[in-house]
C-alpha cells in the first residue's frame, strides 16, 4: 500500500507540506512539515493560570477549623495506640513474671522433692546399715557364747599363763 504525494494532499489540510526523501532499500520516508497554527484558534494549554477566586474569610476559618480537627483526630488515635502498645507491654511483662515465678515455684517444688527423697534414701541406707551392724553383733556374740560353752577351761588355761 504506498500512497502518493498528489494523493495525501486532497484529504489532509492545505496547512501540511510532504516531502519525499530519497528511497532507501527499506522503503520509501517521507518529512511532514506541519504549518503555523491558525490565529483564532486557541491551543490546549492557556498561556496564564486559571484565575482563583477569591476565598472568603470565613471560608478560611472552616479550613482551619477542619484542619485542627483533623490534626486533633491524628493525635488523638496516635495517642490510642500509644496506649494499647503500652497495655500490651504491661501485659506482657506481667505474663513474662508469672511464668518466671511459676518456673521457680516449680524449681524450688523439684529441689524439695529430690532433698526429702535423698533424705530418705540417706535414712534407709542407714537403717538398713545399723541394722546389718546389729546382725553382726549378734552373730559376734553368738559366736563369744558359744565359744565359752564349748572351752570354758582354755580359756582359764589361757589366763593362767
Amino acid at each position: 500500500f504506498s500512497l502518493s504525494k498528489q494523493h495525501c494532499l486532497p484529504f489532509l489540510c492545505s496547512d501540511i507540506q510532504v516531502k519525499e526523501l530519497d528511497k532507501r532499500a527499506s522503503g520509501q520516508a517521507f518529512e511532514v512539515i506541519l504549518g503555523a497554527p491558525a490565529p483564532d484558534s486557541k491551543g490546549e494549554f492557556p498561556l496564564s493560570p486559571p484565575k482563583k477566586k477569591d476565598v472568603s474569610l470565613e471560608e478560611i476559618q472552616r479550613k482551619l477549623d477542619a484542619a485542627e480537627e483533623r490534626r486533633k483526630n491524628h493525635e488523638a488515635e496516635v495517642l490510642k495506640h500509644l496506649a494499647e502498645k503500652r497495655e500490651h507491654e504491661k501485659e506482657v511483662l506481667q505474663k513474662a513474671m508469672e511464668e518466671n515465678n511459676n518456673f521457680s515455684k516449680m524449681a524450688e517444688e523439684k529441689l524439695n522433692q529430690k532433698m526429702e527423697a535423698n533424705k530418705e534414701n540417706r535414712t534407709a541406707i542407714m537403717a538398713a546399715m545399723n541394722e546389718k551392724f546389729k546382725e553382726k553383733d549378734k552373730k559376734l556374740e553368738e559366736v563369744r557364747k558359744n565359744k565359752e560353752t564349748k572351752d570354758p577351761t582354755s580359756e582359764e588355761g589361757t589366763s593362767e599363763d
